[in-house]
């Protein structure tokens, strides 16, 4: 009897702090000028972050409070490193990488990629080209295991199918999809994409031959400032974070209802939930560019919260 006693309370101890490790207040970073543009996170309290600045990955334990480098800058063609989506089927971690320059005359450095690198050890697996560059900005996977990936700059959701070996443009429109940021999946199955630059919210369906169906505008019950990273986290139901506000959106039909969970947070660019936490990540993408000014510290903020069913 003592013993079963002893074990039922190492596991309830076990418990316990799984459950508290999942729900941190804040996560700091081990560097300056990480500018963490996205993240993302595992069922046990994992938390993955793109970072701009640096070009690499970095990783906060379920225990711990502060991230660490965990996939070093530049290593397998990172750079201007955004969307990273963990992917705990296939046991990889999707992250956006893209070319720089090409403006103005300026020649284009490196390639706009997605790269998989699998989930535990942190090792390259896997580059594939984004067709004509591009900026790769997130990532969202099907049940199915088909990948989807937004292209900022050319209006368009790249594929990669199960077992593929190289994206496919699955659905482009320079008008309807410019400024393409956040991207989700919901429980019908059908690709959710909003514009940064033109605060709106899309639905694309899946045809039954996974083929792009019409794009459709819906319509929020609030207006939206700048939408950027988006994360399902119900049948019905997403995060958002937009205008310096942490969101509930509900899909009816073509209406999100859009409910505010936080607001005046500062800088802010991605969600991710992890346990009964959703956190969002400061990217103060608005100093990155000024090397006079010092940013300051940078972190990942926990605001409380249960996930519809």
């Amino acid at each position: 009897m003592t013993r079963v006693r002893s074990t039922i309370g190492a596991f309830v101890a076990i418990l316990v702090c799984s459950l508290a490790a999942a729900d941190r207040q804040e996560i700091t970073f081990a560097d300056a000028r990480v500018f963490p543009e996205s993240l993302t996170s595992t069922k046990d309290g994992t938390l993955f972050f793109g970072s701009l600045g640096q070009d690499s990955v970095y990783r906060a334990a379920p225990s711990s409070t502060k991230a660490d480098v965990w996939i070093k800058p530049k290593s397998n063609g990172l750079s201007t490193v955004l969307g990273v989506f963990a992917d705990e089927k296939a046991g990889t971690l999707w992250v956006c990488a893209s070319a720089t320059g090409g403006r103005n005359g300026a020649p284009v450095v490196g390639e706009t990629a997605l790269k998989a690198f699998n989930l535990k050890t942190a090792a390259f697996k896997a580059s594939y080209a984004f067709p004509n560059n591009g900026l790769c900005n997130d990532v969202a996977v099907a049940k199915d295991g088909t990948v989807y990936a937004t292209d900022t700059t050319q209006g368009r959701v790249l594929r990669l199918k199960k077992g593929a070996t190289a994206l496919d443009v699955w659905a482009a429109d320079p008008m309807v999809l410019a400024t393409a940021d956040g991207i989700a999946l919901l429980a019908d199955g059908n690709v959710y994409v909003n514009s940064v630059g033109q605060n709106t919210l899309m639905r694309i369906p899946v045809k039954a031959d996974g083929s792009a169906g019409p794009i459709v505008k819906l319509e929020p019950s609030r207006a939206l400032q700048g939408p950027d990273g988006m994360r399902s986290v119900g049948s019905k139901t997403m995060l958002l974070v937009e205008g310096g506000r942490l969101d509930e959106v509900t899909i009816n039909g073509d209406k999100a209802e859009v409910k505010v969970l936080k607001e005046g947070l500062t800088g802010i660019t991605a969600v991710t939930v992890a346990g009964k936490t959703a956190y969002v990540a400061e990217a103060k993408l608005n100093l990155r560019t000024d090397a006079t000014k010092d940013p300051g510290p940078f972190r990942a903020i926990g605001v409380p919260y249960t996930a519809p069913k």
